[in-house]
């Protein structure tokens, strides 16, 4: 054989090894994520016709940026929750209201981001919106910020109303100037739900459902949402007018953390 036929056949030699090799190896697959138990459905399969503002889905957040673990927009709740808002809504369409989610289950990925973003002193980014009168270090004492939060059990949402027909809104705009988040309805981000005095997610003490300084309309527009949910097996936490969990839970003591995402529920 001559040098150059060596030369020649060896590259082609090692070819034909490398193809079987290849050939003979399982094909690689992604690891497979957490899912939800079969007791969690996507809210649009038990009801439609809600309305769907996953802010942490967005870079409208407190924290100026989208949140660890929200991949697609959508509600996911235990199905007893669920059926219970779907509820809800049929009584609300014929008063010409509607329900609006702002969150839902909540991962505790999600509930991890939150407290690394209050230890950093530094990433103030928001405070002019969300949280204007409350020093960032007092987050964690004030309990604006914890490190376990019951929207991971499945069985909590953050909602308000809207009058119908609902009308549009904007999107966010990251780096606009900031406005607090209890400032006049015409002042603040503009949201088309009903005035409810803040905005959500304000940390502050007029966000607490019953502060005696929210009167008028504001007053009568929460007490509608809560005596609407209260009635039908939901719990208002007091110092959010917004957040309301379904009793009883059905994880009262299981933090999850699989994202939220369609796939999570496969279809359900």
């Amino acid at each position: 054989m001559t040098g150059i036929a060596r030369t020649l056949r060896a590259p082609a030699a090692v070819a034909v090894s490398l193809l079987a090799v290849t050939a003979a190896a399982p094909p690689a697959q992604a690891e497979p994520g957490p899912t939800a138990p079969g007791e969690f459905v996507d809210l649009r399969s038990v009801d439609p016709t809600v309305l769907t503002e996953m802010r942490y889905a967005t870079a409208h957040t407190f924290m100026g940026e989208r949140v660890d673990g929200y991949r697609q927009p959508v509600c996911l709740l235990t199905r007893p929750a669920a059926r219970a808002l779907h509820t809800a809504q049929r009584r609300l369409l014929r008063q010409g209201y509607s329900l609006k989610v702002y969150d839902c289950y909540r991962p505790q990925r999600a509930v991890d981001h939150f407290v690394r973003w209050a230890k950093d002193p530094d990433d103030q980014v928001m405070k002019g919106e969300f949280y204007p009168r409350v020093d960032k270090s007092r987050l964690f004492e004030d309990g604006y910020i914890a490190e376990r939060s019951g929207h991971s059990r499945g069985s909590t949402v953050d909602l308000t109303l809207v009058k119908l027909p609902a009308a549009p809104t904007r999107p966010y705009v990251p780096g606009e100037d900031p406005v607090p988040c209890f400032a006049p309805r015409g002042e603040r981000f503009p949201d088309n739900s009903v005035d409810m005095g803040t905005g959500f997610d304000c940390f502050d003490t007029l966000s607490h459902t019953d502060d005696p300084r929210v009167r008028g309309v504001q007053r009568t527009n929460r007490r509608f949402l809560k005596k609407t949910l209260t009635d039908l097996g939901f719990v208002n936490l007091p110092e959010e007018w917004w957040h309301f969990t379904y009793q009883p839970e059905t994880f009262p003591d299981t933090y999850f953390d699989f994202p939220v995402s369609r796939g999570s529920v496969g279809g359900r």
